[in-house]
């Protein structure tokens, strides 16, 4: 026999809207919600989600859109997302779109039919409009790792890519080399990073050469291809830039597969510092994302607009540290 909340009530010595509210977390005395909370727990009572969601109340839900769950850095900032939601009560549901706008517009779709309470896009989302739609509709929304359109005002917590690329580029710069070569993915974070690098290289009256400027799909077998194209080149790259760890890795492989020796041949930098940088060899010099602060500032500030606390959109580039590692030398 399935469990209902008159059960959970009757349970308690408690009225029904009482347990009602505890449900749906609204105020109630210390002692009543400890009597139903202990009442839930001897009846094994599970509310019903999708109950919550046909009355329009909160489902304590969230959606999670990401490109790729096999980058190491989207998994991790898949499970800080996760662990922080858990710590505020709420459940995530982790959708990998794999970069396609369909897939974007397919789960968006399935999970306003679940009635989550807000959506986290991750670094990669593509659909300008979706986002829009949503927030013409006033469906709290966060994009983490992302960087927003400029004429959109939604939430966002990204690292400063800008930055992270120029200090990249400028590390590089000071350690001799003057024909950089960048290979990054087809996305708004990435353009950020090329023109970052380029600005340290017009900083220091260096040319930019657009035909070392590379895009490519998200994976390592396409970064491979391009490094071993470029190391074909005339006149090659003293040092690659790849826009982020799981590029750097296709990079080396690449660069080994035409017998350079690391650093000394080639110098090779990620972006990330995922654990991938540490366990390669040589170690990746990188560019670190704080994510663990990046991940929990994006659920507070969706849980605080799901919950009427905070309506004001917010925007916060975090700024990014170089880490130096083995991939990289100097050029003599």
């Amino acid at each position: 026999m399935k469990i209902t909340i008159y059960d959970v009530a009757e349970k308690a010595g408690v009225s029904i809207s009482t347990v009602s509210k505890v449900l749906n977390k609204q105020q109630v005395g210390k002692k009543s919600k400890e009597k139903v909370l202990s009442a839930m727990n001897e009846l094994n009572y599970k509310p019903s989600v999708l109950a919550s969601a046909l009355t329009g109340k909160r489902t304590s839900t969230i959606g999670f859109l990401l490109p790729d769950i096999a980058n190491p850095f989207i998994a991790e900032m898949a499970r800080q997302v996760e662990d922080r939601a858990h710590e505020r009560g709420y459940n995530l549901v982790i959708c990998s779109t794999d970069f396609r706008s369909e897939k974007e517009e397919h789960y968006v779709s399935l999970l306003r039919q679940k009635s989550v309470d807000g959506f986290i896009f991750a670094g990669g989302f593509k659909n300008k409009n979706l986002v829009e739609e949503l927030l013409k509709e006033n469906v709290p929304v966060i994009l983490l790792a992302a960087e927003s359109h400029p004429n959109l005002t939604v939430n966002t917590v990204t690292v400063d890519n800008f930055v992270g690329g120029y200090e990249i580029a400028n590390y590089l710069i000071s350690q001799g080399h003057k024909t950089i070569s960048v290979i990054a993915e087809d996305a708004t974070s990435s353009q950020e990073r090329i023109r970052g690098f380029k600005q340290a290289m017009q900083d220091h009256s260096l040319d930019v050469q657009d035909d070392l400027i590379m895009i490519c799909n998200s994976s390592v077998e396409h970064a491979q291809k391009l490094t071993e194209a470029l190391l074909d080149t005339p006149n090659p790259p003293t040092a690659i830039i790849g826009a982020n760890d799981l590029l750097a890795i296709g990079i080396l492989i690449g660069a080994r597969e035409k017998n350079l020796v690391i650093p000394q041949d080639l110098s090779i930098t990620g972006f990330d510092n995922t654990l991938l940088s540490k366990c390669c060899d040589p170690t990746l010099t990188t560019v670190d994302q704080p994510i663990q602060s990046m991940c929990s500032q994006a659920v507070d500030i969706l849980l605080a607009e799901i919950e009427g606390i905070h309506k004001t959109r917010q925007k916060i580039h975090v700024l990014p540290k170089l880490i130096i590692r083995n991939s990289t030398s100097k050029v003599y």
